[in-house]
């Protein structure tokens, strides 16, 4: 027994010299974890806090659009983009208040919500749509240059034939014929290669396009 006590009180000893040199380092570690654990959960909580908040708001901007409220839409939609631009509900407000602005006839504020999607959107085929209808926006304007722009980087693949047919429009109203007739057959082959958004409908409507142009 005697024996036993000994090796017990070395064992006793030997914890506590680890304890004494690292004791410190562990009690660290354990205070880290724990404030990982906290602060992954406040943000959790935050991110969302801010997602509700930002479905609040897109609720309003869809019932302003309903009603053709451009006013109520923008400025909802401008909250989302201010106080919840991370969010998914940012891009989708800013795309349908810029539809609401555009029916409206208000091109300079729709504009300006396509401007910032097409610049700080996090979802690639967001940005390339808003890169279409604000390319739309100035050919109502009548500025073209403006509006190849626009169109020249290439867009994700199932929107391909949508930017060819509205480049075309842009170089007839331009007066470019033989160059719109290029562009709305590279539209007709984007579909024909499949995966376009658009479809028979969208080939019947570029093939007229083209037709009038004595294509």
């Amino acid at each position: 027994m005697a024996v036993y006590d000994l090796q017990e009180q070395e064992q006793i000893s030997e914890l506590r010299a680890w304890w004494a040199q690292n004791g410190k380092f562990v009690t660290a570690l354990a205070v880290a974890a724990a404030v990982a654990s906290v602060g992954w959960q406040g943000f959790r909580w935050y991110q969302n806090k801010q997602a509700s908040e930002a479905g609040a708001l897109y609720f309003v901007v869809q019932q302003a659009a309903e009603q053709g409220d451009a006013q109520k839409a923008r400025e909802a939609a401008g909250q989302i983009i201010e106080k919840h631009s991370g969010t998914a509900y940012a891009e989708m407000a800013a795309l349908l208040s810029a539809g609401v602005q555009f029916s409206q006839g208000d091109g300079r504020n729709a504009r300006a919500q396509l401007e910032w999607l097409a610049t700080n959107g996090d979802d690639a085929a967001f940005k390339d749509i808003a890169r279409l209808r604000l390319a739309a926006v100035l050919l109502d304007e009548g500025a073209y240059a403006e509006a190849l722009a626009r169109l020249e980087a290439a867009p994700v693949v199932t929107l391909k034939a949508r930017f060819e047919d509205l480049r075309g429009d842009v170089l007839a109203a331009s007066g470019k014929p033989t160059e719109a007739r290029a562009a709305y057959q590279a539209a007709l082959d984007a579909i024909e290669q499949g995966g376009s958004e658009g479809g028979q409908t969208l080939r019947e409507v570029v093939r007229v396009k083209s037709q009038a142009l004595g294509g």
